[in-house]
């Protein structure tokens, strides 16, 4: 049923002299992690915060790390967590693959906090986390610019309630709290300097590929605010989307309405077999 956009994606990627692989939190989905896009999604994964009428974005607050610093971490240490044990998918090797091939360097642009793409191996060069890190930390007080690795024990969590017991993570500076280095909602107090040197890169790398083909691979961003499709909408090159539900493009736009790893297995398995010695 949909051959022809997965034919037509092979070949762009396969005529792409780099790629620009842009993901939203669907890409997480087939590793196993859960889908808070909306509050049906936190709640089923959290069903006692329904009855509390707290949604995803009323805990992704910074106003927690002050008035409630146990259920701030608990929240963003059980996501840290969750982020750590879960392993990759498939597709994240598909695309590094991709990428080895080309002539020019490649480049991710993601939404997702969790470093999934560093831990499957794509060089921190080439990644712009444009909402920041779980894996890193700053001062809730911004008592210094400074971001840094988060290597600190692993919290004990009461996963219903989403609570943090036991010693909190603290600035290396002044020794009080410690937050994620992330863009959480209302938020006037993330330090962005991490993502902004992140962005100079990418700029970079824009500049670089202004005159070359370039494959623009979307995968599982939405439709509503999303940072990913506003990048998606800027970026110069052919488009290929994957996504499940909104597949809304254009003429020019190869739409693929299926997961990220289905969609990225098909690809793959279409240029191998087109590409193998004995094929014709």
């Amino acid at each position: 049923m949909l051959s022809t956009e997965i034919e037509n994606a092979a070949e762009a990627i396969l005529c792409a002299d780099s790629l620009l692989i842009i993901a939203g939190a669907g890409m997480g989905v087939d590793s196993g992690l859960p889908d808070f896009r909306g509050n049906k999604g936190f709640w089923k994964a959290h069903p006692n915060f329904e009855s509390e009428q707290l949604s995803f974005e009323d805990l992704a607050n910074p106003q927690w790390f002050v008035t409630n610093p146990q259920r701030a971490w608990g929240f963003y240490g059980h996501r840290h967590q969750l982020y750590k044990r879960t392993n990759p998918h498939l597709g994240f090797d598909i695309l590094k693959q991709w990428c080895a091939s080309k002539s020019s360097n490649s480049f991710i642009y993601t939404t997702n906090v969790d470093g999934h793409f560093q831990k499957s191996g794509f060089s921190e060069s080439m990644v712009y986390e444009c909402h920041g890190s779980i894996n890193h930390l700053q001062c809730i007080s911004n008592c210094t610019e400074d971001i840094w690795f988060n290597d600190q024990p692993p919290l004990e969590i009461n996963e219903q309630h989403l609570l943090a017991t036991g010693q909190l993570p603290h600035c290396i500076h002044c020794n009080g709290l410690a937050r994620p280095n992330i863009l959480m909602f209302y938020d006037d107090y993330w330090l962005a300097k991490r993502s902004n040197q992140q962005a100079l890169l990418f700029k970079k790398w824009t500049e670089l590929n202004r005159n070359k083909t370039v494959a623009i691979i979307e995968i599982g961003a939405g439709i509503s605010g999303c940072s990913a499709r506003y990048a998606s909408k800027n970026a110069k090159g052919t488009l290929i989307r994957i996504n499940p539900i909104d597949t809304q493009s254009n003429d020019t736009t190869i739409a693929i309405k299926l997961g990220g790893l289905d969609a990225l297995k098909s690809i793959h398995e279409f240029i191998d077999s087109n590409t193998a010695p004995n094929s014709h």
